[in-house]
């Protein structure tokens, strides 16, 4: 679910070295965009900004071991009708600085409603994939004052982990190394996007891979039904039809049977990677949902 120690780079070189890397694929987004440091009780959560002034604020939390430049194909265009915050979660590689663990939901709840607070967003559309759609279910579940509405894109926390999705990181690390002309093939093989990404995206991911301490996270905890029962916001759920962290159409019946406002759609033929890999196809769905709720 959550680190139980403090997210931290091995050596100040390697932080730098990570920042340089991390500042190179922030320039896939469109300009302009700003930051804040927003301050809360777990530590310094740094938020990335891009869209108009006012309007339902749209937030953004991305998976595992990534940081808010992999939203790079929605922020554009989410950000010609929306402000756009995307946030670099609090225990993983990027510009936010721990200080305490955040060891539970509920710790998890506090530092994103701290950092929403601070942000004085209110009727917050969120959005989270895959360990950010942990958070963001998380969020419905154990503070949901702030939000208007959840958007799950392939989410943890609806099954248990399966090891398949484990292999499926192991085996896509080892693709990266292959050449770049084969790459393509093992994506559609592994069902894996990385491999075809932009390699300014990958890098600082590759290299927070060897640089960030500890590097591994518990898998994400297994909601309850009571818990799911509990979810008030309407929620949105794009599950990938061939996604190695869940069963869609298992998880999707499951969503079905206890959140009382859900829409739930398996998307074909795509990875765990949704985002990356139909960018068109899930910033409509998102824009579709936010502005009219279907």
């Amino acid at each position: 679910m959550t680190r139980t120690e403090i997210g931290r780079f091995a050596s100040e070189a390697a932080k730098a070295r990570f920042l340089e890397a991390y500042e190179e694929a922030m320039r896939l987004w469109p300009s302009p965009r700003s930051g804040v440091e927003v301050e809360t009780s777990y530590g310094t959560v740094y938020v990335h900004r891009h869209g108009p002034e006012s309007g339902e604020p749209v937030v953004l939390l991305h998976g595992h071991g990534a940081n808010a430049s992999t939203w790079y194909p929605q922020v554009g265009e989410l950000g010609e009708r929306h402000p756009v915050f995307a946030i670099d979660t609090l225990d993983d590689p990027g510009r936010s600085v721990q200080r305490a663990p955040a060891v539970g939901s509920r710790d998890n709840a506090r530092w994103l409603d701290e950092t929403l607070a601070a942000l004085k967003v209110d009727g917050v559309h969120l959005v989270g994939h895959s360990y950010g759609g942990w958070l963001a279910l998380n969020q419905a579940i154990h503070a949901p004052e702030r939000l208007a509405s959840v958007t799950l894109l392939d989410p943890g926390g609806l099954q248990k982990v399966p090891f398949r999705f484990l292999v499926n990181l192991m085996v896509g690390v080892l693709a990266m190394q292959a050449p770049r002309r084969f790459r393509p093939r093992l994506a559609r093989l592994l069902a894996n996007v990385a491999l075809v990404a932009p390699p300014e995206l990958m890098k600082p991911t590759m290299f927070a891979a060897r640089a960030f301490k500890p590097n591994s996270r518990p898998p994400a905890r297994l909601f309850t039904d009571e818990e799911l029962r509990s979810v008030g916001l309407p929620v949105l759920a794009l599950l990938a039809q061939r996604s190695t962290l869940l069963d869609p159409v298992s998880a999707g019946a499951r969503l079905r049977s206890l959140v009382p406002s859900v829409r739930v759609e398996i998307v074909p033929g795509v990875g765990h990677g949704l985002p990356l890999e139909e960018p068109r196809l899930v910033n409509e769905r998102i824009l579709r949902f936010v502005e009219s709720g279907e």
